[in-house]
This record gives C-alpha cells, sequence and structure tokens, in this order.
C-alpha cells in the first residue's frame, strides 16, 4: 500500500533515454526497452521475489523527442498528430514488461502535466485538453483488447490543480477508461484532493510523487515532517503513497533534473554506506502496520500541532500514526469504551496497534 517509487510495492519505472532519439518513427520500428535490461527489470524482478504482491506504477517524463514540437526529450510539448503512435508505445512498453515478468498496474500519460522545467530536464506540457483526448480517443481504446489490466491514473501533479482534475472527470469519455488521480505534493494544500472527492466519490486518488531536499541539515531527521505530509494525503482520501527517488547518492545522483533531490536512502558512491533520510523513516511507520485494503477511521485531536491517521486492517487490527513534532508529551487516547496514556518523546513518530 505505501512504498517508494522505485520500490514495492508501488514503484515508478522511467525510462529517459537521449534528447531527440532520431528521426520521426510514427511506426515505432525503433522501438526497444534494451536499455532496462541490464539493472531495472531485474532489479524488479528481484522486488516481486521479496514482494509477490508488488504494485507498480510508471509515469513518463517525455515523449520521444521527435514526438514534439521542439524536437527534444527536454521540455517543450507533444504534437497531436503523434497521439495514435505515443499510445502504441505505452502498449509496446507494458506489453515488452510484461514478457519480461515485469506487468505493470498503472500509469499515467505525463509527470507533471503543467509544467516543462524551463527546458532543463526531460519534461512536456499536457493542457487539459490534450490530455483528455489522450486519455480518451488514443491510450484507453489502444489498452482494451491487448489482455493488459493496467489502469490509467490523471494528472500526475500537484494539488492546485485540482479544479483541472475535477472537470477532467466531468467528461464521460475519460470516466469510460480513468478511474483514478496521482498527485504531487509540492504546491497546494492537501485538503483539495477531497473537493475532488466530493465531486467525484468514486474515483480513487494516489499520492503519486514527494521527496526531501538532500542539502538540508534536516535531511535525516525531519521524520515528523514527513509524517504529517502522509497524514494529510490519507487524510484526505489518497489510498497510497510513494516516496521520490528510493536511493541515490550523497550528491543527488543520477537524478537529472537540476533540483537537489536526495532518496530515500542515500548509498555513498565510494564506500556503499546506506544513511536513511527522515523520510523513510515516516515511511516505515506507515508501511509496516498499515495493510492494503486497509480502511481509514475518524480521528480527532485538540492539539493541532500533533499530526495522525488512524486506520483499520483487513484483519480487523486497529493501527494509529501519530506525529509529535514539538516537544515531549504525554496524552490520552481514547477508542470507544478504551482510554490509555502514551508518552510521545519530543519530535517523534509513533504507531499505535490494538486488536478489539
Amino acid at each position: 500500500m505505501f512504498a517508494g517509487r522505485a520500490s514495492a510495492p508501488a514503484t515508478t519505472p522511467q525510462n529517459c533515454s537521449a534528447t531527440t532519439e532520431g528521426e520521426p518513427d510514427p511506426e515505432l520500428r525503433r522501438f526497444s526497452i534494451d536499455h532496462d535490461k541490464a539493472y531495472v527489470l531485474p532489479s524488479l524482478r528481484d522486488a516481486r521475489k521479496v514482494n509477490p504482491d508488488l504494485f507498480l506504477f510508471s509515469s513518463p517524463w517525455s515523449p520521444p523527442g521527435w514526438m514534439k514540437a521542439n524536437k527534444s526529450m527536454l521540455g517543450g510539448c507533444i504534437q497531436k498528430r503523434y497521439f495514435p503512435s505515443y499510445a502504441q508505445h505505452f502498449v509496446k512498453f507494458l506489453q515488452a514488461y510484461a514478457a519480461e515478468g515485469v506487468p505493470i498496474q498503472a500509469v499515467t500519460s505525463q509527470n507533471e502535466v503543467d509544467t516543462d522545467q524551463d527546458g532543463r530536464m526531460p519534461a512536456c506540457l499536457w493542457g487539459q485538453e490534450y490530455e483528455i483526448e489522450f486519455i480518451s480517443k488514443h491510450l484507453g481504446p489502444a489498452l482494451e483488447g491487448t489482455g493488459l489490466s493496467t489502469k490509467i491514473w490523471l494528472l500526475d501533479h500537484n494539488y492546485n490543480l485540482w479544479g483541472r482534475v475535477i472537470c477532467s472527470l466531468d467528461d464521460a469519455r475519460v470516466r469510460q477508461h480513468c478511474g483514478s488521480v496521482a498527485w504531487h505534493g509540492y504546491v497546494g494544500r492537501a485538503d483539495r484532493i477531497s473537493k475532488v472527492h466530493a465531486a467525484h466519490p468514486d474515483v480513487s486518488m494516489h499520492w503519486t510523487e514527494g521527496g526531501p531536499d538532500y542539502t538540508r541539515p534536516n535531511y535525516a531527521t525531519d521524520w515528523a515532517v514527513w509524517a504529517r505530509t502522509f497524514s494529510e494525503a490519507l487524510g484526505n482520501w489518497c489510498s497510497s503513497i510513494i516516496g521520490w527517488n528510493l536511493a541515490l547518492d550523497e550528491r543527488g545522483r543520477p537524478n537529472i533534473g537540476p533540483f537537489n533531490c536526495g532518496g530515500l536512502v542515500t548509498i555513498h558512491s565510494e564506500s556503499k554506506e546506506i544513511t536513511h533520510s527522515g523520510q523513510y523513516w515516516a515511511l516505515a511507520h506507515f508501511s509496516r502496520a498499515i495493510r492494503r485494503g486497509a480502511r481509514r477511521f475518524g480521528s480527532a485531536s485538540a492539539s493541532s500541532n500533533l499530526s495522525h491517521i488512524a486506520c483499520v486492517n483487513p484483519d480487523g487490527k486497529r493501527v494509529l500514526v501519530l506525529a509529535n513534532p514539538g516537544p515531549a508529551r504525554t496524552i490520552e487516547l481514547r477508542a470507544g469504551m478504551m482510554a490509555v496514556a502514551v508518552t510521545l518523546e519530543s519530535d517523534s513518530v509513533n504507531t499505535l496497534t490494538w486488536q478489539t
């Protein structure tokens, strides 16, 4: 239910090979996943051995450069005349991965639809009309009849685009092929997701990207901050959490973007020492106790400085994750006829479980 963007149980294979990729190839004669066979596919197969219930989510950073107006994978936008070819590109990718023993359960048409990253990294602007047309007329129909069970998730961008999401979901053609929304947590507030839920309560929500800055002094200790972020996402109808990126080195490599992105873990390029981020430790509290299929139930606190989320697992076990970013305190936890005093250490994340 909860995972890193490149690990079990919900992950994101990403493939950026070159900025132009040669002359136009609408018949996709040059299509290949050979680049992924050395490391990506073996790693994902190994992950599935550890967790057979692995859920894989894939999101492209850019279409091939020849499909775009600027002829580059850096920034720009796709040309509509290549929509049919790009839909088939998805099908070929999904079929090729499945043939390698790595089926993909969900895709989005574009990572971060509302930015071209100033042409500094693989990216692609997707206007709302483009996304609606591509999903409803091309990608959705292309997946039908293939035998693939891959779902299409909408948007894959920030909370502040909630109005766009509602309008897109209002389109019956989109709803025919898409019943989920992917959210990033960089801009806006998580409660915007609840506005979309109110308009379309049958649509599922997923938190698909957010990550730390490895240059920040609290990179390794900001677990309470991330616990609040995750609680807010789950408290606003998200049913999964994906961190980005899984593992980078001490200088944020091999991330190719112009940002100081840190991994859930840092692997030192020379010593190979592994260190954990605050995001990692926060995610561990949620992923170790809350099982896939859990349902959230109401929780309330008189303190606005205490973040919390309460769930019941399919086996009936109750889980409460509490983050206390302030000084140590003792609280009283009440659940039905039960009451218990709980001591919270300063700047801590705490998981409590019980069976009724």
